[in-house]
């Protein structure tokens, strides 16, 4: 799966939810999916939080196999910026 069809997927899910701050997901050299202005792109930009993780591990936070604390712990995800907007991940994607 392509980084643009997650995040044509991830843009269906945010219809009718708002945003507040910007949130990146950096998968290296597979590239990034922004979440901001209640839409994803794959456009890079400035963002007030950046998560760092693979693609698979991306797939896995967004199907519910990764839980999001763990991937922390475990060093699968790293999380730079703002982290109140991480907090908010959940409850906007979910």
């Amino acid at each position: 799966m392509v980084l643009q069809d997650i995040a044509d997927g991830i843009s269906d899910g945010l219809h009718g939810k708002t945003v507040e701050g910007s949130l990146k997901f950096d998968c290296g050299k597979d590239g990034v999916i922004i979440l901001a202005d209640g839409s994803a792109t794959t456009t890079d930009r400035d963002t007030d939080c950046t998560i760092k993780l693979t693609r698979e591990n991306l797939i896995k936070l967004l199907s519910g196999k990764l839980n999001p604390m763990t991937g922390v712990m475990m060093g699968k995800l790293k999380i730079s910026g703002d982290m109140s907007i991480a907090m908010k991940l959940g409850k906007l994607i979910g």
